[in-house]
């Protein structure tokens, strides 16, 4: 079989697919909050794991302990993915999912150029960053 005949029916196969596909707005919405939903479980479950993250130079800030602002972001978590995912309250949804990104951000970035760590976490959650505005300017859009 000849590699490029089978390379443009399998590329005929993914337009096909994509223009059946939903509008890349509602993907990102959808993966954004199944993001939200994830992490959200995931801090509920195991708080302690994601404890790791608050340095001992962040933790006198927080008016509880880092395991129990874990819980508590956990549960908005959820409230804001479930709202992504159902499309409502997306606009405020979303811009609460890019501020508090670009925050967690901003922080992770400082911790990595003071301490090294947590270079991997800030590479991933540049691009949840830019997914998240995306989606937030897709809602003004449309509203």
């Amino acid at each position: 079989m000849n590699p490029l005949r089978s390379a443009g029916r399998l590329h005929g196969r993914v337009v096909a697919l994509a223009a059946r596909s939903p509008e890349p707005a509602t993907l990102a919405r959808w993966g954004l909050g199944a993001m939200l939903v994830a992490a959200g479980v995931h801090k509920l479950l195991d708080p302690g794991a994601w404890a790791v993250y608050v340095t001992d130079w962040l933790a006198p800030w927080l008016v509880v302990s880092p395991v129990t602002f874990m819980v508590a972001n956990g549960y908005l978590e959820l409230l804001f993915g479930a709202a992504l995912l159902d499309d409502r309250f997306t606009t405020f949804a979303s811009l609460v999912a890019a501020v508090s990104l670009t925050a967690t951000v901003g922080y992770l970035a400082v911790v990595w150029a003071t301490t090294g760590q947590f270079g991997d976490v800030v590479a991933r959650d540049v691009g949840l960053v830019g997914l998240a505005w995306a989606v937030f300017v897709e809602a003004m859009r449309t509203t």
